[in-house]
């Protein structure tokens, strides 16, 4: 796997794995305007617009806004939820935290490694796990198989 950097934007890479500690106001710098919404202030994308949503090609998800590893593209399933929806993440590549945000119960997913929002995970998956985690395409950076 490279280390691929992306332009303006220092702390991305696919293979540093260090904890990152910055401001929303650096990010803010950074990051396009569609993914500070998403990733820093917890922003949706509307249903069924992400590049992902209906996209079936093998290889790894990354964090769009640090590189860190998320999903592999064999977890991926057609759940017509309208976003990316995966049964299993990378245990070391997310975290996750209660969000009790417009009058619902859920848990969301973040990024363990910038603390970016990346979507949420429920309950009602596939096997074998159960679970579907609903993402954000605007979140996710595909790189396919053969580039790797």
């Amino acid at each position: 796997m490279e280390n691929t950097k992306k332009e303006n934007n220092p702390y991305y890479s696919r293979t540093d794995t260090t904890k990152l500690d910055v401001s929303n106001e650096e990010w803010k710098k950074i990051l396009a305007p569609d993914l500070y919404a998403i990733s820093r202030e917890a922003a949706t994308e509307r249903a069924f617009t992400g590049k992902y949503n209906e996209f079936d090609e093998l290889g790894e998800y990354y964090c769009a806004v640090c590189g860190n590893h998320l999903f592999r593209s064999t977890s991926k399933f057609s759940s017509s939820c309208g976003w990316p929806s995966f049964f299993e993440a990378d245990k070391e590549g997310v975290y996750y935290k209660k969000d009790s945000a417009y009058g619902m119960e859920r848990v969301e997913v973040l990024c363990k490694r910038c603390d970016s929002h990346l979507g949420h995970v429920f309950d009602d998956g596939p096997k074998p796990t159960g679970l579907r985690y609903c993402m954000n395409s605007v979140s996710l950076e595909f790189v396919p198989d053969f580039q790797k």
